[in-house]
């Protein structure tokens, strides 16, 4: 039962992988060149992996910076349930800091999707 899960998943992961590298190029394909240069197509194609890849990461570590805050504070709470306020907004803080890191990725993203500083360096 195990190994045809095991079986499901990764192919259930591949299929996601072909989707997530093929997608990109679709989108840029409004960028293809007529003259046959295709660094237009490469770099616009990189932007959109690189922004995809800066939102992943960032949120997969917020969401353990949340999940992880999250367990200190039940198991603090648990064992002295007499601090719970302090415990509660101390827990709060520290899960907007680890939320605003997120916020920040998706910034960053959406700056190399839509206000790329590099572009000048390739369309000239």
């Amino acid at each position: 039962m195990l190994r045809k899960s095991v079986k499901w998943v990764s192919a259930l992961m591949m299929a996601t992988a072909a989707l997530l590298v093929s997608s990109p190029v679709v989108f840029a394909a409004e960028a293809l060149p007529e003259d046959g240069s295709y660094g237009k197509v490469i770099f616009a194609v990189g932007a959109m992996v690189s922004a995809g890849l800066a939102i992943a990461v960032g949120t997969i570590g917020a969401g353990l910076g949340i999940g992880n805050a999250a367990n200190g504070a039940c198991n603090a709470v648990g064992r002295n349930p007499g601090v719970q306020g302090k415990i509660m907004m101390t827990m709060l803080v520290g899960m907007a800091m680890a939320e605003s890191i997120a916020i920040y990725a998706l910034v960053i993203s959406l700056v190399l999707l839509y206000a790329n500083p590099y572009v000048s360096l390739i369309w000239g």
